[in-house]
């Protein structure tokens, strides 16, 4: 329930200053109509050869400036921090997590759950346990499912969405998760990014049902979501997203929700694959300069889905994107493992990168669904 703001500062204040409680705090976003000075504000506790400190990082809008303060000194430094019109403090302490946000009215909405196992001060250096980015008690594993698997599965994948969007992110973020399914990921993506930044997610399914099911669970989470029945290249979205998901989008759904995204020029995109039915296709009637790797079905599965990722990767390269190809999660969790990580730079592809795209498609004599879903933005050969 919303209370007041000073309020729920002032109670914030309290751990903000408390070395001993104190893990980590991190002051994003902004008020309705209002700017703060920094970006991003984190605040934790270290210990130098001088002793123990109030460690402020500060981010504008080219590069961080930190300093270290003693904690006499770090009262006046947390309420300047207070004062700023931030609209998101998240706050861990030894003991507990809280997430402040301030509403369109002025007030806080507050939410609390307990620390993360293992998750301490800094104490004598800055190594600390390796915890999780969702706390394993979040509501959303009561909704969900809350299984041992599910938890490494979500971490993992959120430790990819923070490596790729990095500290550069706007304020607000409109994310679009095409093929959502049970969404699960797409509502752990919302409550992790909604911790610094004011977040509204679309998810576009093809079911109706999933629609209506996903619905259901967001009103019982709360935050911006809508998901929306139809199918990726078609369905409707009021707006053009930051982030977008495909999460084991079957065949070429992938294809065509990386197309979506190019035609955005999102700047981020995160999709990981699932089946490779259209290169394989593709690659039994052809006749391959290496028919070896080909000639036995499930050698030429396999091969078709690291082909498959290949050209996807190397099409993104050429519409300017950056891409990142990486394991996101052990195989023993889900054989669907490989994720491509992309953000947009713009860049001009070089003739190294289109040389090596055309070298791919002319040995195998395959023609990338995703090309022909891209043929009016770029031409290879141009």
């Amino acid at each position: 329930m919303p209370e007041p703001l000073d309020q729920a500062l002032d109670r914030l204040r309290s751990l903000l200053v408390d070395p001993s409680a104190l893990v980590r705090a991190v002051a994003a976003g902004r008020r309705r109509g209002r700017t703060p000075a920094w970006k991003r504000a984190v605040l934790r506790p270290v210990t130098i050869k001088a002793g123990p400190r109030l460690q402020v990082e500060l981010f504008d809008e080219h590069r961080p400036t930190a300093r270290n303060v003693t904690w006499p000194d770090a009262a006046a430094e947390v309420d300047a921090l207070l004062a700023e019109p931030y609209g998101n403090w998240h706050v861990e302490t030894a003991a507990e997590t809280i997430q402040l946000r301030v509403t369109k009215k002025g007030d806080a909405v507050v939410h609390r759950s307990p620390a993360v196992d293992g998750r301490t001060g800094d104490g004598g250096g800055h190594d600390r346990t390796k915890s999780h980015l969702l706390d394993p008690d979040d509501p959303l594993y009561d909704l969900v499912g809350g299984t041992a698997a599910k938890r490494r599965q979500v971490d993992a994948f959120l430790r990819a969405l923070a490596a790729v969007l990095g500290d550069d992110v706007p304020d607000r973020l409109a994310v679009v998760d095409l093929g959502c399914g049970n969404a699960y990921l797409s509502f752990a993506a919302h409550r992790y990014l909604s911790r610094a930044h004011e977040v509204s997610l679309t998810g576009v399914d093809v079911r109706p049902d999933q629609r209506d099911r996903n619905t259901e669970l967001a009103a019982r989470l709360g935050g911006d979501l809508r998901f929306v029945a139809g199918t990726i290249a078609d369905a409707r979205v009021d707006e053009a997203p930051d982030v977008v998901l495909a999460l084991h989008a079957c065949d070429t759904a992938t294809d065509e929700a990386l197309a979506r995204a190019v035609r955005w020029r999102a700047p981020y995109v995160l999709a990981a694959p699932c089946c490779h039915h259209d290169i394989a296709a593709q690659l039994r009637a052809a006749t391959p300069a290496f028919p070896g790797l080909t000639r036995h079905g499930i050698l030429r599965e396999r091969f078709a889905d690291v082909l498959t990722d290949a050209l996807r990767a190397a099409l993104l390269r050429l519409h300017g994107y950056r891409v990142d190809v990486v394991e996101f999660v052990d195989s023993a969790h889900t054989p669907r493992n490989l994720l491509l990580r992309a953000r947009y730079t713009g860049a001009t592809p070089t003739e190294a990168q289109r040389a090596e795209y055309r070298m791919l498609v002319d040995t195998w004599g395959v023609t990338p669904r995703l090309a022909v879903l891209l043929v009016d933005t770029w031409i290879p050969d141009a």
